[in-house]
């Protein structure tokens, strides 16, 4: 029984959750620091779970064992739906403010990258989990220390103060 469950198929397996686990966290991590309710677990399990549906879709129900008019492709627009519906939670609207739009981002994102390590798509899953993370910190910066500092520069000559 334990050459079954640890066969080199399943350990393949086993590896991708790990890998979809891994850089889900790393997403995640940078949400834990900006203190936003979605952390590393969150997006852990968000890239995990995509990434299990993937498996399942591609390799475990598909291949010439598949039932007539099975398609794989289904099960990933489906991921694509749920993560869309767990992104619309994390957005609130309050006092003329939208707050969650980019952890609801960060989100979908990992669901794809997810998506990615369970299609074998290994490079593809750690170029974009390497690029979000830029997106998340550097982008911030510049967000909130230099178009905000040259946003209220123009909003002084706006006025007349130099």
């Amino acid at each position: 029984m334990l050459e079954q469950i640890f066969s080199p198929q399943n350990l393949e397996i086993f590896g991708q959750l790990g890998l979809a686990t891994i850089l889900g966290a790393l997403i995640g991590v940078e949400r834990e620091l900006a203190r936003k309710t979605a952390g590393m677990r969150t997006f852990a399990l968000v890239a995990m779970g995509a990434a299990l549906f993937t498996i399942l879709s591609h390799s475990q129900l598909g291949g010439p064992q598949a039932p007539v008019g099975y398609d794989p492709s289904r099960i990933a627009s489906q991921i694509v739906v749920g993560i869309g519906f767990i992104g619309g939670g994390a957005i609130v609207f309050t006092k003329s403010q939208v707050k969650g739009l980019t952890t609801a981002a960060g989100l979908w994102v990992s669901a794809a990258i997810g998506m990615a390590v369970g299609y074998r798509f290994y490079p593809m899953a750690i170029f974009s989990t390497l690029v979000t993370i830029f997106i998340l910190v550097f982008l911030w910066f510049m967000e909130n220390h230099i178009i905000k500092k040259l946003g209220s520069v123009a909003a002084r000559d706006d006025d007349g103060d130099q």
